[in-house]
């Protein structure tokens, strides 16, 4: 063979070589017809992990429903009275100030009045008048036993005395109106001496939360003095949105704090429901008694009402079973001994250290009530590791 047949033998091999090596496929690994794709929200727990498990069905037990509202302390208006001059007149003496405690019978402020003065001036004359016609019916009666006068006479006398009785009664009446107290009035009727001072006095014991007049004021029968209160026992009221109207009721169980006593839980029962429901606000007044024997509760604290409804029966789960993912709670249902599944499930609100289950487990079914945190960031590891490798 020559040197030139040589050197084409070699130059067709190595093309030959070329062209099976870039033709050829490479190599690809062997696949089983029964592999199928893994649940990424399915989980094999690893004994260590297991371990930390807690593993159950949900369960039964009593809720409570509340609603938080705003509330506010007001004064007990069954114990509030706004005390008048009965009188028209100039006051004259003022002997309280606000925030002063009064008792029943003190004297709050004095009135000059000539009205008073007039007023007394009519019951002595009328009681005059009467003592006159007793006379004179006493009179009449021994002149009918001597026989100088006639029965009719007596009649007419005796007429006179009732009229005259009448007018008495009618002008101590009015003396009372007047604000006179009894013994003031015996005391006019025996002394005969007038005086024109009016006393306003505190008709109940309690607070001065308000005095409407100052010193030389002149005042109308009827115009308010002083407002008074007894506040050792005040009112919590709230304004409750209407649509939890349906579930108020008269006895129904509130606690309550006051920003002004931290740490201090009132509790108590709804004494008042309203009727009707406010047209402006779309709320319901309630409101429940509160006992404040040391007047620590002041008119016009602001609080937080919580009303809460009768236990019921609801099915719950603890809040260590929930495992928020895209938004929605999920529990992880377990399948094997050691396989568990990611479930949506439907909760409710949420009660201490549980919550309640409306859907997504069978009666049954268990769950993992304890450690689904862990386990389902161990289920996330995985699936990255799966994505990362594939």
């Amino acid at each position: 063979m020559t040197r030139h047949s040589s050197r084409f033998t070699l130059f067709l091999f190595i093309l030959v070589s070329c062209v099976i090596g870039c033709s050829s496929d490479p190599p690809q690994p062997l696949r089983s017809e029964t592999d199928t794709p893994t649940n990424p929200l399915e989980i094999t727990a690893t004994p260590t992990l297991l371990a930390r498990l807690r593993i159950g069905e949900p369960h039964w037990a009593p809720i409570s429903t509340s609603v938080t509202v705003a509330a506010r302390i007001e004064v007990d208006e069954t114990r509030v009275t706004r005390i008048g001059s009965p009188v028209m007149g100039r006051i004259t003496h003022l002997a309280v100030q606000e925030g002063q405690e009064v008792q029943r019978g003190q004297v709050l402020a004095s009135v000059h009045s000539t009205g008073l003065s007039e007023a007394q001036l009519a019951f002595l004359k009328a009681l005059s008048q009467k003592q006159v016609a007793q006379r004179a019916v006493e009179r009449a009666q021994v002149l009918l036993e001597a026989g100088v006068i006639g029965s009719a006479e007596l009649q007419r006398r005796e007429a006179e005395l009732a009229q005259t009785i009448a007018e008495l009664g009618a002008a101590r009446d009015q003396l009372t109106l007047l604000g006179m107290s009894a013994e003031a009035i015996a005391a006019l009727e025996k002394t005969h001496h007038i005086n024109s001072v009016s006393r306003v006095v505190a008709s109940m014991s309690g607070t001065v939360l308000d005095r409407k007049v100052t010193l030389g004021q002149v005042v109308q029968p009827g115009d308010v003095v002083c407002e008074i209160a007894d506040l050792s026992s005040v009112w919590l009221v709230a304004d409750v949105p209407e649509q939890h109207a349906g579930n108020l009721f008269v006895g129904q169980e509130v606690e309550a704090e006051v920003a002004a006593l931290p740490g201090v839980t009132l509790r108590g029962t709804l004494s008042f429901v309203s009727a009707t429901v406010n047209p402006e606000t779309h709320t319901v007044r309630v409101r429940t008694d509160l006992p404040n024997p040391d007047r620590k509760l002041k008119p016009a604290m602001l609080a937080t009402m919580v009303l809460k409804s009768p236990p019921e029966y609801r099915q719950v789960i603890p809040a260590t079973a929930v495992v928020r993912e895209n938004d929605t709670d999920h529990v992880f249902v377990q399948r094997t001994a050691d396989t568990f599944l990611l479930r949506p499930v439907t909760l409710d609100s949420e009660f201490g250290p549980h919550r309640v289950l409306l859907d997504g487990i069978q009666p049954g079914e268990t769950i993992v009530l304890d450690g689904a945190f862990h386990l389902n960031n161990e289920r996330r590891r995985r699936a990255l590791g799966r994505t990362e490798g594939e």
